[in-house]
């Protein structure tokens, strides 16, 4: 029998034992599957829910949504604020959602024009982003502490979409004309990505797929937004230093600008290198004054607006703009554009592009939802994340807005503000709503190199990530390996080919950690009717001829052959001969032949067609060479993958069991038949290879020998 050196065996006959096992008390007979559905199952009902075809049970459920009480359920369900304002603390709550929203909404203004330079559209449309993506989550949106708007990693990701599809000439000496129609253009592609993200959401919510941000481990996503920021700060350099340069992409774009930007390192512009490092002067130490002291503030000090403001004074007293030729955001056009619907037919060519981006905005939101409804005690769903991300992109995209999401930055400095609902998210957009119809004037002669430095102080928290890793190393060596793979993938590559690799890997280690499942021996603690595995403790019983295996590991294709493999060593079903199991004693230690196997299936999760017949032949192995195999705790799915594979052809339904116990306890009474059946005069290894105890009854020569099932 497969065991553990100084695991103890149970006495053999004659021998007094102390073991104080529930079997002797006999508080129940053991159990298997189809007594206990005889005992406690629906046995009328649920043939028939079996039998029900799924469309079925859909088409009453959707039937059940039409009536008067469905519909508002599914009103509620579909516009969170119908549950929560009802539920709303005026006195307690209002105070805390108008300071944070007016907050978050000053820094969304700096940061939207900012994110926009990302995006290669111009700033106005990173207030756009600011405001109509802000008030559809605010009505759709089951996150109570998001913010959501412009983001930076997924600007990158939008950037460089833009600049492969609507490339800069050549020649880049273009006429203001020319400037504008190029910019209408890439604003045309921008809001043709967005529209496409968010109609890729819809049609996950429409499928139901919210279960789809659980392949975004949090660490890709950290990896992912970390790598990301590194490539923020180096697309930003030509800007700080005031040097024109065209945009890199596609992979090693990372490296590719830096080379550039060593090469036209000479010719930057003194003014605007100086802009720059008075801007980050600034900001740096804001930034880490609000972290530090976030408990004493009333509220977090607006560095950016603060330096948003300062620097446009500055450039417009001083002339920076014509006497040493810095660039200004210039004018900001009054009130909304036009709806108008993107350009459809590029939607084939930029498929490609939302789909990472539709994941990244869903992953990132959803984990950052999460996080905060665990720590405020709520609940969200992740399909209606689905709804409101998809329609927020969707609509938006008529406006001219670029893809958004919830953002790192602005959500952790509504928390700190005293945001408590959705309803922050209206006085942010009353803030960006005063700037696009009265403010905007104010903000010409900002310096571009501003928004530069507003993106590179925007990515602390990104960068402070990296952190986590000593800890991350301690905690899981797999995950580590997870944030490494995918953070080179992103820095080396591209943002959405090292999500990928970091979706594949992540995958893989789940896939490798299944094929390196070690199946436990399991023996019985003393006094109990508990079964531990036989290497956690020595004072473990084992059963002679009794072999319990647990095997907690799904049962498919890719881990067939190590189940194959690992039963038939424990059991000593291959070439070494039958029923020779193996052992960890010692080389010379005699090991007792298996009369009796169960299998612990609690831990099989699931089971495909290849691994169902695996099981299927390990019955007909262990019938062959005289073990009488049971399984126990098999759920239902698993239970009627074996049962559609053809197991109840090789064993029979007494053989399934509803626990470990009960099938050790059925394996025990059988022994101790077989004991009293030796005692008459009959050979116990020939009951068991036969099968059947009925059939060792009738062969046996005593009269009182018991009938057993």
């Amino acid at each position: 029998m497969s065991g553990l050196r100084g695991a103890r065996t149970c006495p053999g006959p004659g021998e007094a034992s102390d073991l104080k096992s529930p079997l002797g008390a006999k508080f129940r007979e053991p159990l298997t599957e189809s007594r206990f559905q005889q005992l406690f199952g629906d046995a009328e009902q649920e043939p028939e829910l079996l039998a029900e075809p799924r469309w079925s049970r859909l088409w009453r459920r959707r039937a059940r949504a039409c009536s008067g009480p469905g519909a508002w359920r599914l009103l509620m369900a579909r516009l969170p604020p119908l549950r929560w304002l009802p539920h709303y603390r005026w006195r307690a709550w209002l105070l805390g959602d108008t300071v944070a929203g007016l907050t978050v909404g000053i820094v969304h203004v700096p940061q939207g024009m900012a994110f926009a330079l990302l995006t290669s559209v111009p700033p106005v449309f990173g207030l756009y982003t600011s405001f109509f993506p802000v008030l559809i989550y605010t009505l759709l949106g089951t996150g109570r502490h998001l913010s959501t708007g412009t983001f930076a990693v997924l600007s990158l990701m939008t950037g460089s979409a833009v600049e492969r599809l609507v490339p800069e000439p050549l020649s880049g000496n273009l006429s203001g004309i020319e400037r504008e129609q190029l910019d209408a253009q890439r604003v045309g592609a921008a809001a043709a990505v967005a529209f496409g993200s968010g109609a890729l959401m819809l049609g996950m919510f429409a499928l139901q797929l919210g279960v789809l941000a659980t392949f975004l481990s949090e660490p890709v996503v950290k990896a992912l937004t970390s790598g990301a920021a590194l490539h923020v700060l180096v697309s930003q350099l030509p800007s700080l230093l005031g040097v024109p340069l065209p945009r890199q992409i596609g992979c090693f774009a990372l490296f590719k600008t830096l080379a550039a930007v060593m090469t036209a390192l000479p010719r930057s512009s003194p003014a605007e290198l100086t802009i720059s490092a008075l801007s980050l002067a600034l900001l740096v130490p804001v930034k880490e004054l609000n972290v530090r002291f976030r408990d004493r503030l009333p509220t977090p000090i607006p560095g950016e607006i603060a330096m948003v403001l300062l620097a446009s004074v500055l450039c417009f007293t001083s002339s920076l703009d014509t006497r040493y030729n810095v660039q200004i955001v210039g004018l900001l056009p009054r009130g909304f554009p036009q709806p108008l619907l993107p350009s459809l037919a590029e939607l084939p060519r930029i498929l490609a592009d939302s789909l990472p981006m539709a994941l990244v905005t869903f992953a990132v939101s959803a984990s950052l939802a999460s996080i905060y409804a665990d720590k405020y005690n709520y609940t969200i769903d992740s399909n209606q994340e689905l709804l409101a991300h998809g329609v927020s992109n969707l609509v938006s995209s008529l406006f001219s807005c670029f893809p958004n999401s919830a953002t790192l930055a602005t959500t952790s400095l509504l928390v700190d503000a005293g945001g408590n609902t959705q309803l922050a998210g209206l006085f942010s957009c009353l803030v960006v709503l005063s700037v696009l119809l009265w403010l905007g004037p104010l903000f010409y002669y900002l310096p571009k190199a501003v928004l530069a430095c507003i993106n590179i102080s925007s990515m602390r928290q990104m960068f402070f990530q990296m952190r986590e890793l000593p800890q991350l190393w301690r905690t899981s060596r797999v995950d580590f390996a997870v944030w490494t793979v995918t953070w080179v993938a992103v820095v080396t590559l591209s943002v959405d080919l090292g999500l990928a690799v970091g979706v594949v890997f992540s995958m893989m280690t789940v896939v490798c950690r299944t094929q390196r499942v070690q199946c436990l021996a399991l023996g019985l603690a003393e006094g109990t009717e508990l079964y531990r595995p036989l290497r956690e403790s020595h004072k473990l019983l084992q059963v002679p001829g009794l072999c319990i295996l647990s095997y907690p590991a799904p049962l498919y294709f890719g881990t067939r052959g190590q189940f194959r493999r690992i039963l038939d060593w424990h059991l000593g079903l291959g070439e070494g001969g039958k029923g020779a199991p193996k052992t960890d004693g010692p080389p010379g230690a005699a090991a007792e032949p298996v009369r009796v196997a169960v299998l612990d299936c609690s831990g099989v999760t699931f089971a495909d067609a290849a691994g169902a017949r695996e099981v299927v032949q390990l019955a007909s192995r262990c019938r062959d060479a005289g073990i009488h195999l049971l399984l126990a705790q098999c759920n239902a799915s698993v239970r009627g993958t074996l049962t559609q594979a053809g197991l109840l052809d090789r064993v029979t339904p007494e053989q399934l069991f509803v626990s470990v116990q009960d099938a050790a306890a059925h394996a025990l009474e059988r022994s101790s038949v077989v004991q009293r059946l030796a005692q008459c005069g009959s050979d116990p290894v020939i009951w068991c290879v036969e099968g059947p105890s009925e059939t060792c009854v009738r062969r046996a020569t005593a009269p009182e020998s018991p009938d057993v099932m």
